[in-house]
């Protein structure tokens, strides 16, 4: 079958972003001997000319669309980032009778809901390699769509629950020779080339969504499989890698024995990753350094331990600063993300957090004002008891928490406090 896959994102919200969900997927679609071209449409100066364009001349049968970001998670004047998409849908539907189907972080989170909004045909929540191909085989040759984990359909009405790969290992990373990112674009400046060495988190912040994308088991990838898609990734020409695991550091072990396979490759690349910042030691951020690591977001959010409790964290203030001073001594620079506003934030408890993010001296911080609510969250289980959100609202449109009325001030005493900090982004 000839599928057709779309990253419909044209965000550059912090950096440009390669499409690694819909790139493994097409390696599975590819492996299962479909005829799969790709495109991505944040590399496009004209999207809907160029989609329409590859869609007339490479006649699907089968239109994939991948869905990143709902909206850009800023609380002071949101953007609805599916309205863009929705241009999208309708130039398949103008080019095309095949059906199409939607995919995603985003689409992930509101299985349901976006597809509705979206008027598309259907959507597969979570990883989409195994069920991608397990549609497409129902397509082609007649099947039962209500066996396929995680399909939604519209015309059916099927919402099959979403089941994660429990061996993440055989669901293969993408091959250099079908990057949909040239070398070429990778060079100035570098983009760093996605790879997920694990998948799922266990930690169950009060606000987090990543349960709906990935699950809550980690599940890790063979760290000689890393290594095989390292090599030749650097083979073909790039050398900057981000680790877009949710925690690099979750487990310990794992990642050290994935750094211990990188030095002892002697591949000389740079990377980045995310660090939880809680049982972090030198060794392991010292392997960090060793094996090119230049570059970390460490997610703290608060620098109050009231906060950090109540958003269910397990490591406390003194956890962080113990972790940016290592950071800082191998020489790795740090990024810190603080999200003021969040259920039991006062004027002190904010005042704490600028002033201890302030002491760490770290490289970047970014600070958002509210935090998004996602459906299935503690968070919205608290904004709907105290009625800052209805009961059946479905969050596709973007809503936010913002304790107290307490937004105006924390907006003015940040927008005051930044002015002298220019490492600092709100």
């Amino acid at each position: 079958m000839r599928v057709l896959l779309v990253s419909a994102n044209t965000e550059r919200i912090n950096m440009p972003v390669m499409p690694l969900g819909m790139s493994c997927v097409a390696r599975a679609a590819k492996d299962a001997g479909h005829d799969v071209h790709q495109i991505n449409l944040l590399a496009k100066q004209n999207a809907v000319y160029e989609l329409a364009e590859s869609i007339q001349n490479f006649k699907p049968g089968v239109i994939g669309l991948s869905v990143r970001n709902i909206d850009d998670q800023a609380s002071a004047g949101a953007r609805f980032l599916l309205e863009p998409v929705k241009v999208m849908v309708d130039a398949c539907r103008s080019n095309a009778s095949a059906p199409i189907v939607l995919g995603g972080a985003g689409y992930s989170i509101f299985p349901q809901y976006a597809l509705e909004y979206l008027d598309a045909d259907m959507g597969i929540q979570g990883e989409g390699e195994r069920s991608f191909v397990m549609l497409l085989a129902s397509l082609e040759h007649g099947g039962d769509l209500w066996r396929i984990p995680g399909l939604y359909h519209r015309r059916l009405g099927i919402q099959n629950p979403n089941t994660a790969v429990r061996d993440i290992n055989t669901l293969k990373l993408p091959d250099a020779d079908i990057q949909i990112w040239s070398v070429a674009d990778a060079a100035d400046p570098p983009i760093w080339l996605p790879i997920q060495t694990r998948r799922g988190c266990p930690l169950n912040c009060s606000y987090c969504s990543t349960p709906a994308i990935e699950g809550r088991i980690i599940r890790k990838r063979n760290v000689d499989s890393i290594l095989t898609a390292l090599k030749a990734y650097t083979l073909a020409g790039f050398k900057h890698y981000f680790f877009v695991d949710n925690t690099f550091n979750i487990p310990s072990g794992y990642a050290q024995d994935l750094c211990d396979a990188i030095i002892d490759s002697g591949l000389k690349i740079e990377w980045r990753g995310i660090l939880h910042p809680y049982k972090v030691d030198e060794k392991l951020v010292e392997k960090m350094a060793r094996s090119g690591c230049t570059d970390i977001s460490l997610g703290f959010e608060s620098g109050s331990n009231l906060i950090l409790k109540n958003m269910n964290k397990r490591f406390r203030v003194k956890d962080v600063r113990t972790i940016s001073s290592l950071l800082k001594s191998h020489g790795v620079r740090t990024m810190g993300f603080l999200m003021l506003g969040s259920p039991g934030e006062t004027r002190r408890t904010v005042l704490d957090s600028l002033e201890f993010v302030d002491s760490l001296q770290l490289d970047a911080v970014k600070i958002s004002v509210g935090v998004r609510i996602y459906p299935n969250t503690a968070l919205a289980e608290h904004a709907v008891k105290i009625g800052v959100i209805p009961k059946n609202d479905t969050l596709l449109f973007p809503r936010f928490y913002i304790e107290n009325g307490m937004e105006d001030w924390i907006r003015l005493t940040v927008a005051e406090f930044v002015k002298d900090r220019p490492n600092w982004i709100c």
